[in-house]
């Protein structure tokens, strides 16, 4: 029996996701989900600095509210033991070496080779250091950080989504692995994690591939094979001016499109197609949407997102979307249903570019609103006043009326139909009037015709 494919989405929690990261778990969830596999989040929470909890908690509200659930949950906070365990035996096979440089000390070496035109990588002072330069180094109040040594050898793997890639060890430079706090980063907490949970695909952005080339080292290192491991990634997402998606630089969030009324089916099929030949899918859910998912579609070039598009496509979704599949959607924005029935969601849904538009159409129906109009309509909107058919309504009642209309007053097509429109809308043009009507209702168009004549 073959075993399970097992994805994780680890973000940190040091601001909220954007559409760059949340691209990183949908990508996942979908490719888990078509494969019948475990999808974990995992909280890369180790920069105890710049993690906070209400990162952690925005996270979890914008998952939710976006559909992607997990199968497990991690946080490598609560981990600390484990990597603990495993830096003790790296240090025992001389694979992690303390060092003592400050960051002023490391910024001046990294400027020297620059200027050198030499790659700015770390010269291994530490390495050369002997018992009586640790306990020298440690008197003057200096704490080490500890960094991974990489042997010198090729590194390969089959990518996914770019074919080949190899590194020679040499060429990336030592990384630090425990910081001066004595926390683990990022880079051997997620090495030992991934091996440990029984992780089987990594699936993320191509600024982590010399990441990735770091940690097969250090998962050989751990005793583990790299072979079990399989690696993909992705090419970057730009906005419309070319400018990269990034919490630091304040891209928009995806709480930020929520407030704003776009749907979370949206946003996952609008991000599901870039970068592949593919347009965005209307699809009734996210797990219709895993089924379409190739992950080998993914091309190499650098997809930009527009968000006008998404919004786009937010309308097109809207206006093919049936009242049953809208109805949880209505709930959530806390609408009056009695006023939102199948028979309104049907006129109003091809005006929609979210549903944060409703409220507009709702207080057209509803509200008191007079649309004075111009004299030269008062004999049309006249006749119109004196026919006007009593209820109840239905959908065949505009029809009869313009009908009787057009015979009375020898007008038709714009200069029948526009007229009344807008005395009863203000607007000169939206929903299907044989729609509209009965939602506004006799009172209100009776009402409205009158004052367009007293106008």
């Amino acid at each position: 029996m073959s075993k399970p494919v097992v994805a994780r989405f680890a973000p940190s929690p040091t601001g909220f996701l954007h559409l760059g990261n949340i691209r990183t778990a949908l990508l996942n969830w979908l490719f888990v989900r078509k494969e019948g596999g475990i999808f974990l989040l995992r909280l890369d929470d180790t920069d105890l600095v710049r993690s906070e909890d209400r990162f952690v908690n925005a996270l979890a509200e914008d998952l939710l509210w976006f559909g992607l659930t997990h199968d497990g949950f991690i946080r490598q906070s609560d981990r600390t033991d484990l990597y603990g365990q495993h830096c003790e035996r790296l240090k025992s096979l001389g694979r992690l070496y303390a060092c003592y440089e400050t960051p002023e000390e490391l910024n001046t070496k990294r400027k020297l080779q620059l200027s050198q035109r030499r790659p700015p990588l770390y010269d291994r002072e530490g390495l050369s250091l002997k018992d009586a330069d640790h306990r020298r180094l440690q008197a003057e109040g200096r704490k080490p950080h500890w960094r991974f040594r990489l042997e010198d050898q090729l590194i390969a793997w089959d990518d996914l989504i770019r074919g080949p890639i190899q590194y020679e060890g040499k060429v990336l430079g030592d990384p630090i692995v425990i910081r001066e706090d004595g926390n683990v980063s990022f880079l051997l907490a997620g090495a030992i994690d991934d091996l440990d949970l029984g992780i089987t695909h990594i699936l993320r952005g191509e600024d982590h591939i010399t990441n990735t080339a770091i940690q097969i080292q250090m998962i050989q290192a751990l005793g583990g094979d790299p072979s079990a491991f399989h690696f993909g990634h992705f090419s970057l997402i730009t906005d419309a001016q070319g400018q990269g998606f990034s919490k630091r630089l304040g891209s928009l969030s995806l709480g930020e499109l929520r407030a704003q009324g776009m749907m979370p089916l949206t946003i996952a099929s609008g991000l599901a197609a870039l970068g592949t030949p593919d347009g965005p899918q209307i699809v009734p859910d996210l797990l219709a949407l895993a089924r379409t998912f190739d992950l080998g579609k993914l091309g190499r070039a650098t997809p930009k997102l527009d968000v006008a598009d998404l919004w786009a496509l937010n309308g097109k979704m809207l206006h093919d979307m049936p009242y049953e599949t809208a109805l949880p959607l209505l709930r959530g924005d806390f609408l009056d249903l009695s006023i939102v029935t199948p028979e309104f969601w049907e006129a109003v849904r091809g005006e929609l570019t979210s549903l944060h538009d409703l409220p507009e159409w709702i207080d057209l129906c509803t509200g008191s609103h007079l649309f004075p109009s111009p004299s030269e309509h008062a004999p049309l909107l006249e006749a119109a006043l004196q026919g006007l058919p009593q209820e109840p309504w239905n959908g065949s009642t505009w029809d009869t009326w313009t009908r009787s209309l057009k015979e009375e007053t020898g007008l038709s097509g714009r200069a029948l139909y526009h007229p009344l429109r807008f005395a009863l809308t203000g607007k000169d043009k939206g929903p299907e009037m044989r729609k509209l009507l009965p939602l506004i209702g006799y009172a209100r168009v009776r009402e409205r015709l009158q004052v367009s004549l007293a106008s």
